[in-house]
């Protein structure tokens, strides 16, 4: 059977479908890079091996607390719960979404009242605190979220997590106040050996 004429013509697609179809290839390009992520995570937590071989670097095996059970599997998507090259890796791709969707979208301008720290991966609090953000993000702009999902993820996560973040004495309280002064410093934490004496 031979191929018809108008199988081989360009596809033409009108003017007003464009920005639908623009949109469409946007959020399965958004998609599949959500999905690759997932993939090097799950790669990272691979379940030990079995016939007594070892269990490579920075692999962990755990059960739920208390179960006795030596099932394997990550003990949390958390950033702070990881380690090495799985830390590394989710740290990599969190720094995407805080430069490439985060800050353009929510960033503002930096002021005493809202400062900001251009090397906030070195900032414990702000790398837990945005991690938990782009979790959510991820959770509620999926489609099963629905389509109040973005709407919850700002009203429950992006508000209150931004405002704790760029506190006047949040985090960066130390870093820079003004676009044009850039300044990074890490302030002590509590020394829990100190804590715990008496007066």
């Amino acid at each position: 059977m031979s191929e018809s004429a108008d199988e081989n013509e360009p596809v033409r697609i009108p003017d007003h479908d464009l920005d639908d179809l623009a949109s469409t290839v946007s959020g399965l390009v958004a998609e599949a890079r959500k999905q690759g992520e997932t993939l090097a995570r799950l790669t990272d937590d691979q379940p030990p091996t079995q016939d007594g071989e070892e269990e490579e670097p920075g692999q962990e095996t755990r059960g739920a607390p208390g179960d006795g059970s030596d099932q394997a599997g990550p003990a949390s998507v958390f950033i702070l719960a990881m380690a090495g090259k799985a830390y590394a890796e989710e740290l990599a791709a969190l720094k995407a979404w805080v430069d490439d969707l985060l800050l353009p979208v929510y960033g503002r301008e930096i002021t005493s009242t809202r400062p900001w720290c251009q090397q906030w991966a070195e900032h414990p609090e702000a790398v837990a605190r945005l991690h938990a953000l782009w979790l959510a993000w991820q959770q509620f702009t999926d489609a099963d979220a629905g389509l109040a999902g973005p709407s919850l993820w700002h009203r429950d996560h992006l508000d209150h997590g931004l405002a704790q973040l760029r506190a006047p004495d949040g985090p960066f309280s130390a870093c820079a106040t003004s676009p044009t002064r850039a300044s990074h410093r890490l302030l002590p934490t509590p020394n829990p050996a100190a804590c715990g004496k008496a007066a």
